[in-house]
């Protein structure tokens, strides 16, 4: 059984930028979305698409199925998902033995930026670095799925993030 175990955080400034890949663009809806469960699709910006099946409600730790599928029935299931499409481009950055995710939202969430960082267990500890902020996880105003389906621009125009997006 495949288990997704991460932290997330808001991030701060962009110093985080000269340390990052390149980025990929990333297009994400739901097709089935509910508090123990949520199945979505992605597209990449690279060619490459996926759907996502997600088991499970705790703070840091799901189980998590992903499946390669063909990038024309991804944009045939992102044309039904349910919400909005959200569009984002993740960034890398590895720190130590940790690989740090950044998510810049663009669209109505434009201005948010959040870092998760994937873990092998929940009692690993990795290095802050100094460009994270306040950590959400288990907040789950900040999960793609609320985002996805949250009414209106962006809730959290209030919190310290990377405003150059």
């Amino acid at each position: 059984m495949a288990k997704e175990i991460e932290r997330k955080f808001l991030v701060l400034g962009t110093s985080w930028r000269r340390l990052a890949n390149a980025g990929v663009s990333i297009r994400q809806g739901y097709l089935i979305a509910s508090d123990e469960r949520s199945l979505r699709v992605r597209a990449y910006g690279d060619g490459r698409a996926c759907l996502t099946l997600k088991i499970g409600h705790t703070a840091m730790a799901r189980d998590e199925y992903e499946f390669d599928i063909d990038p024309a029935i991804a944009e045939e299931m992102l044309s039904q998902s349910i919400g909005t499409v959200i569009t984002k481009v993740r960034y890398e950055v590895v720190q130590q033995e940790f690989t740090w995710e950044i998510d810049v939202y663009g669209g109505r969430h434009s201005g948010l930026v959040v870092a998760e960082v994937e873990l092998e267990s929940e009692a690993d500890l990795p290095a802050i670095p100094a460009w994270i902020g306040r950590e959400v996880t288990g907040d789950e105003r900040y999960s793609n799925q609320a985002l996805a389906l949250s009414e209106g621009a962006c809730q959290f125009a209030d919190e310290p993030h990377d405003q150059t997006g």
